[in-house]
């Protein structure tokens, strides 16, 4: 506002300044009246700023004219005048409605800076200063909270970082903190790594997801028995759905044309057990076959991946030197920093359609870079 005021003074190099001549040193006592009204309101708004709806500055010279409003906590208003050779005097006034919407901001204004608060004494927290005792507590702090409010969702983000903190200090005591707490408590997927997190029995009945048999026959052949989890409908994107067919036709290329008419992904899983228990030529170990496969998944990624991002992901990713006739081609100085976590960003995007929903978390050393996988194509 003190800005305001003073924009509207008339400047050194304007004409009509000479019309001003003749009011003297009046110039200076408007400037400085200028500092006290900003000052004025600084002020206001230190003792309890409330709202605005009218505010007028009036005086001698008439050179001021500013229409805001303000309004006092304890719902006051009264004049206030400068003194001087000329005057400026403070008119305010009230309004209901005005006054309840304030109310409302300031209300809002406040619960955000108390979660603001909250937040900071969670993350600020020493790593190695945090327990187990300490998450149980932050999880009593987000069940005393109404549901989906800002302050619930400020606790429920501490909790997070909290055992971040207990995963990167002590491992063992993050997973029977997590095991002990999830599901009951915190929900799986909340948890910042599930590495060796194990299911609670009393939740989830552990023998109905496990394969009746660690075998089964058919068609002659020993295949591994399918889990009896319920199956997950997946949704492809049309990006998934692109990516799928160049993947498949690759496949059909690099095996030496296994194909298969079942449309989508397991379409793709029909080729890949077509081609895994295929008899083997005469003279053919299963060693070598083992070889031909890891090469013939080589081929199928790197054609996936276009020419132009492996040595990207050489040098960018790995940290490997490309031949520029120097000591150091060819040499690995990295992987870098960044490329664990940007991994795990790329792959939701561009690899759902072979791994089906996924997301980034946190590895077992509590660094960004790790990934779960809901349940794998």
């Amino acid at each position: 506002i003190n800005w305001m005021i003073r924009s509207m003074t008339v400047p050194t190099s304007c004409p009509s300044r000479r019309r001003f001549t003749s009011l003297g040193g009046k110039m200076t006592n408007v400037r400085r009246k200028n500092v006290a009204l900003g000052s004025l309101l600084v002020a206001a708004c230190w003792g309890g700023l409330k709202g605005c709806d009218a505010f007028r500055a009036v005086g001698s010279p008439p050179l001021l004219l500013l229409r805001t409003g303000v309004t006092l906590l304890d719902g006051t208003s009264s004049g206030m005048a400068f003194g001087g050779k000329s005057s400026i005097t403070l008119h305010s006034s009230v309004s209901d409605s005005n006054n309840e919407v304030v109310e409302k901001l300031s209300e809002g204004l406040r619960e955000l800076s108390e979660c603001v608060s909250i937040t900071y004494g969670y993350l600020f927290k020493p790593d190695d200063s945090v327990t187990a005792e300490d998450v149980v507590m932050s999880c009593d702090a987000v069940d005393e909270e109404q549901p989906n409010s800002l302050r619930q969702k400020a606790h429920e983000f501490g909790r997070y970082h909290l055992l971040v903190k207990l995963l990167k200090t002590d491992y063992d005591a993050y997973v029977k903190t997590a095991e002990f707490l999830s599901p009951s408590r915190i929900a799986r997927l909340d948890l910042p790594n599930l590495q060796d997190v194990a299911y609670d029995p009393a939740s989830e009945d552990q023998a109905s997801t496990q394969p009746s048999s660690r075998t089964v026959e058919e068609d002659g052949k020993s295949l591994v028995a399918d889990c009896e989890l319920e199956d997950m409908k997946f949704s492809e994107s049309p990006l998934d759905k692109i990516l799928l067919s160049i993947f498949r036709s690759q496949v059909t290329e690099n095996t030496g044309g296994v194909t298969s008419d079942i449309p989508g992904i397991k379409g793709l899983l029909a080729q890949g057990r077509e081609y895994m228990t295929k008899e083997l030529p005469e003279g053919v170990t299963y060693a070598e076959h083992s070889k031909e496969q890891n090469t013939m998944v080589k081929k199928t990624l790197a054609a996936l991946m276009t020419p132009v991002l492996p040595p990207f992901y050489r040098i960018f990713m790995s940290g490997i030197v490309p031949k520029l006739g120097t000591e150091w081609d060819g040499k690995q100085i990295g992987p870098w920093f960044y490329a664990p976590w940007l991994t795990t960003i790329v792959t939701p995007i561009f690899f759902g359609f072979l791994v089906g929903p996924s997301r980034p978390n946190r590895r077992s050393d509590g660094q960004r870079g790790g990934l779960v996988v809901e349940k794998c194509k």
